[in-house]
């Protein structure tokens, strides 16, 4: 098993519309989406976690459980803000619906590790500070239904 380091091989890419149901873009959709992976400072979330049920019963005084609701974890993206351009901030303005492309292991077509996150943009706001930092833009976003998780990216 080969380890690496996500930082310059994951890929993230915003896609403004899906033809497929099921959220399997093709290769002309993400060719046509915005590769946001350059300009992206930090990732939050972008996972399902689930609400496991606890089941004990009389016979027991172990707690089992089983598996219950699932939901998505808070998610953002934190931006290197740009002093010329306002891309971002227009792209991903507030109420903004479209599709998160995280290519975990790059975009090489045939790739395992695809995962497509429908989302609405919930705030898109610029981190102030006086710190000694780049400046920053932080864009939340609510998952709007269940993601497709590790499909393989579309050779054609």
């Amino acid at each position: 098993m080969a380890r690496f380091n996500r930082k310059g091989v994951t890929k993230i890419v915003f896609v403004e519309t899906i033809a497929d149901p099921g959220y399997m873009p093709t290769l002309a959709e993400i060719t046509g989406g915005t590769d946001y992976t350059k300009q992206i400072a930090a990732v939050e979330g972008f996972s399902i976690s689930n609400q496991e049920i606890e089941t004990p019963d009389m016979d027991s005084t172990f707690v089992s459980k089983i598996p219950g609701d699932d939901s998505a974890e808070d998610s953002t993206l934190t931006f290197y803000e740009d002093d010329t351009t306002d891309t971002i901030e227009t792209e991903l303005a507030k109420g903004t619906t479209g599709f998160i492309l995280i290519a975990r292991k790059g975009k090489a077509a045939s790739t395992k590790g695809l995962d497509v996150y429908p989302v609405r943009v919930a705030s898109n706001s610029s981190t102030v500070t006086a710190d000694n930092e780049a400046a920053k833009l932080t864009v939340r976003f609510s998952i709007t239904d269940r993601p497709l998780t590790n499909a393989t990216v579309p050779a054609t």
